[in-house]
This record gives C-alpha cells, sequence and structure tokens, in this order.
C-alpha cells in the first residue's frame, strides 16, 4: 500500500471511529461522557490507581483526569482514598455504583452497535469482523 493510500485509510478510520462512537453514545441514555466512562472502565479494569497513572494510561493531562475524577466521585461512581504506600498520594477507585453504570452503558451502546451490524449486508458484516483483528492490533501496540 503506497503513502498516500495509507494516509487515506488512516483518515477515514480516523473519522469514522469517531463518528461511531460518538453516534453510539448519543444513542444511549444521559451520564457521565467518554472521558468519564473511558476512565471508569480503567479503574474497574485496573483497580485501584494513582491520578497520575490514570491520566497517563488515559492519555491525558493530569489536570484533566482530576476533573473527570472529581466529577465521578461527586456522582458517586468513584472514590479516593489514601495510597498505603504513600499517604500523601491518594488512589481511584471504582465504586459499586460506578461498576452498574459501566455494565449498563456497554450493554446500552452494545446492543446498539449490534442492531446496526445486522443491518449491515453479509458481505459487510463479514469484512467488519476480518477487519476486527487488525484494530485489535492497533489497540496492543499502546501498552
Amino acid at each position: 500500500m503506497d503513502t498516500s493510500t495509507t494516509e487515506d485509510v488512516a483518515g477515514r478510520l480516523f473519522l469514522a471511529v469517531g463518528r461511531l462512537s460518538r453516534s453510539l453514545r448519543q444513542a444511549g441514555s444521559p451520564g457521565p461522557g467518554h472521558g468519564s466512562i473511558s476512565a471508569l472502565s480503567t479503574l474497574v479494569v485496573s483497580g485501584p490507581m494513582r491520578l497520575g497513572d490514570l491520566a497517563a494510561k488515559e492519555g491525558v493531562a493530569a489536570a484533566t483526569m482530576s476533573r473527570i475524577i472529581a466529577g465521578l466521585v461527586e456522582a458517586g461512581y468513584a472514590r479516593r482514598e489514601p495510597d498505603p504506600i504513600d499517604r500523601r498520594a491518594w488512589l481511584a477507585t471504582a465504586t459499586e455504583d460506578g461498576e452498574r453504570l459501566l455494565s449498563g452503558v456497554r450493554s446500552t451502546r452494545v446492543h446498539e452497535l449490534n442492531k446496526r451490524i445486522d443491518r449491515l449486508p453479509e458481505d459487510l458484516q463479514e469484512d467488519l469482523a476480518r477487519g476486527l483483528r487488525a484494530l485489535e492490533a492497533l489497540l496492543s501496540d499502546e501498552d
């Protein structure tokens, strides 16, 4: 694949993923935004994390993550607890309400995405399934 074709694919993929993600968020119930859901998901999967570590994993500035966590704490979806290793620091942890919220959001969005995939012609569904391996490989490059 030549450079211009690669750039075209990258540009189209970037727009499609962004638009699909936004569309699925809008189709769901109102609630925390994408940044909050993403941070909460990381906390559920990874367990308690320091703010800086969570910000780095999410690819945002510490100040941005501080605002996200403050909103999640205020809503009861996360809590702050002292870091047992360094009492000057604190850890963010998902609450049971946060875990329930995340499960509901995922369920709603996955259900909506499944409906959209079901409407695709069979050949496009197969193309999508084949392309999923490549998308997952792109994500594994982040770690």
